[in-house]
């Protein structure tokens, strides 16, 4: 637990470290106030976890504590030539889809807990802490990898089918469209003669 604290301290000094919008804030709020970035960003996730508990919107916060932090950190995984974090951070994602799954069923009755959102929240901060046993590891190992395994030539069968006839719907489409646009056009020429502005007649004027 101690080594778990450690790496979130480091993480967090890491953070405060660089240079981006958030930070910057921080900066100028700290400049102005005298109060340290550490200390404003605990004091932060502590009204945050009071709002989760009796805050209008909670959804939303959590959702995006769930999805701003992975998404911002999974940019900077593409972008650097290491590909363990890449792992890591689709690893977050694929367990954080089948949690949604999951959660579409169950949100009306556990919403309805006072402390459902709160929960919530701890279960994606877990998902995405930067240590070995974090929740995406421990559940895509123990849970999603083993199911995924039994099941792959089935799922594979089914995208194959899916894929399949997908396309074919596309194309039978895309055809019948075509040929409605040769068939209205068929059955309705343009008129040459429609186009022409009408002009000054030739017939002589009866006085």
């Amino acid at each position: 637990m101690f080594s778990f604290f450690s790496k979130l301290k480091e993480r967090l000094d890491n953070f405060l470290n660089e240079k981006n919008f958030v930070t910057n804030f921080l900066t100028t709020i700290e400049e102005n106030t005298g109060i340290k970035k550490r200390l404003l960003v605990i004091g932060t996730a502590a009204v945050t976890g009071l709002y989760l508990l009796f805050g209008y919107g909670a959804s939303l916060i959590c959702n995006l504590i769930g999805f701003v932090y992975p998404a911002y950190y999974s940019i900077k995984a593409i972008e650097s030539p290491n590909k363990d974090d890449d792992t890591q951070w689709l690893t977050y994602w694929v367990v954080y889809g089948v949690f949604g799954m999951g959660e579409f069923f169950s949100d009306i009755l556990l919403s309805w807990c006072p402390f459902y959102y709160l929960c919530k929240c701890l279960f994606l901060l877990w998902c995405m802490a930067p240590v070995p046993w974090n929740g995406s590891q421990v559940l895509y190992r123990r849970l999603v990898r083993p199911l995924f395994l039994k099941h792959q030539a089935t799922l594979d069968n089914m995208v194959h089918d899916l894929s399949g006839k997908a396309i074919t719907t596309a194309e039978t489409l895309t055809r019948e469209v075509l040929q409605t646009l040769v068939r209205n056009r068929t059955i309705y020429p343009a008129d040459p003669a429609a186009k022409e502005l009408p002009g000054p007649s030739n017939e002589p004027q009866i006085d």
